[in-house]
């Protein structure tokens, strides 16, 4: 499946398949939680915060035709974005769609956000 933004129709992530294996998850600091082409909806694991349950996890290199967002405010991290403050990707058109979180204390990965965009 891919990801497409619902307000612009934009592609936003390459081709990803469900991760059926969740013991490939790798919950290393500073690795890809995720590896590249797949994906899995963030459930009530401890990992995830609250606010990402029902979001969809990719691998950062799968996100494409994006931007971080404009307010700076939500781009905190010290080696990279710890994505607590907010989504913190948008699409080209700058809707948002997603959370990067790719700070040095946690494995790396994108929630986006099934809200903002549509499956095909």
């Amino acid at each position: 499946m891919k990801l497409i933004c619902k307000l612009c129709n934009l592609d936003v992530s390459k081709q990803v398949i469900e991760l059926k294996d969740l013991s490939l998850l790798n919950k290393t600091d500073g690795q890809d939680l995720i590896p590249e082409g797949f994906y899995i909806v963030a459930d009530d694991d401890d990992y995830f915060t609250p606010q990402h349950k029902g979001f969809i996890i990719i691998n950062i290199k799968d996100l494409i035709n994006s931007n971080y967002h404009s307010d700076k405010s939500r781009l905190n991290g010290c080696c990279g974005y710890d994505g607590s403050d907010g989504m913190n990707r948008v699409c080209l058109s700058k809707h948002e769609i997603g959370t990067e979180r790719s700070d040095c204390w946690m494995s790396h990965f994108v929630a986006v956000d099934p809200e903002s965009v549509k499956f095909v």
